[in-house]
């Protein structure tokens, strides 16, 4: 970047990540834009990460497994961070170039209304089509804008956006209070609309890009869609000026379909079918969770500790 900018403080909660940490920091070593600091925020690991951490000179703040919650604990690692600029990673995002931190900052350094950005999630190379169409679907190849006037055409999709490549201007997401707390997942979202609300914008920058994908099996999805369920409901006073995600969901459906058609996948094509009823279900199920017993809640939710 031509201009000085200001403080990036690049912020990874962590859990046992001697998989996948190694790579994260060896790639922000040879960024285009280097961090000037990066901060991990670990849940206790039993693993190699915190020799990880050490050989990186990192900044690393030990918490109890216990205590992590997915808003409040992002929340303490940006109160705690030096940077004016806060990216998050996920502990399993793998920038995909040595540009991707330059690229997903720009918005945010050349316009004042642009208070977020988020990047591009590409599938690991061997993931499974489902992954791959899933990415493709959520990312495009063109980067877009979204302000919240734009809720009447993009409805639910304004308030997309993922903290496991994104970044924030501390000013505004200070002033939307950060990251709920006691949050089932979905923080990110969550801080997003009240910044949407607050009159900023969001980027999506579609050449800033990092690998990070997920094979789930299909119970896997229905727990995932019984949390979204469950968040959608929980925090319906945040998301109500968005609308439903409905439309979006029919659309997911059918791409999915013609995607693997295309790939000459019959197989996974037929189970498309029952995997995404299996996640409608379970998104239904999710948004009446206040009816059901905590010992089932715990049962169908990815996040049972949260209950």
């Amino acid at each position: 970047m031509q201009q000085p900018i200001p403080a990036v403080s690049v912020i990874i909660p962590t859990l046992n990540a001697e998989s996948c940490l190694e790579g994260l920091l060896e790639s922000l070593s040879r960024q285009t834009v280097l961090p000037d600091e990066i901060l991990v925020i670990d849940s206790s690991s039993s693993d190699s990460t915190h020799a990880i951490c050490r050989k990186y000179q990192v900044n690393l703040r030990i918490i109890s497994r216990e205590t992590f919650d997915h808003g409040n604990t992002r929340t303490l690692a940006a109160q705690k961070a030096i940077g004016d600029l806060l990216v998050y990673f996920t502990q399993d995002a793998l920038p995909m170039d040595d540009t991707a931190l330059e690229k997903l900052l720009r918005p945010l350094l050349e316009h004042k209304e642009i208070a977020a950005s988020y990047g591009r999630q590409l599938a690991h190379p061997g993931a499974s089509l489902i992954s791959e169409h899933l990415r493709l679907f959520n990312y495009p190849g063109i980067s877009e804008k979204r302000c919240f006037h734009d809720r009447h055409t993009f409805g639910f999709k304004t308030v997309f956006i993922s903290n496991s490549f994104a970044a924030y201007k501390r000013k505004p997401l200070t002033d939307a209070g950060y990251f709920p707390q006691r949050q089932i997942f979905g923080e990110d979202t969550c801080a997003l609309a009240r910044m949407l609300r607050d009159g900023y914008c969001v980027q999506y920058v579609h050449d800033a890009c990092v690998y990070h994908s997920h094979d789930y099996t299909v119970a896997q999805d229905f727990k995932r869609y019984f949390d979204i369920g469950v968040l959608h409901t929980y925090r319906k006073d945040i998301f109500a000026p968005f609308g439903t995600p409905a439309g979006t969901g029919k659309k997911y459906v059918l791409s999915e379909i013609r995607f693997l058609l295309r790939k000459k996948a019959y197989i996974l094509a037929a189970q498309s079918v029952l995997r995404n009823m299996a996640k409608y279900i379970g998104y239904i199920i999710g948004k009446k969770y206040e009816y059901l017993p905590r010992v089932v809640t715990r049962a169908m939710s990815m996040h049972s500790r949260w209950w």
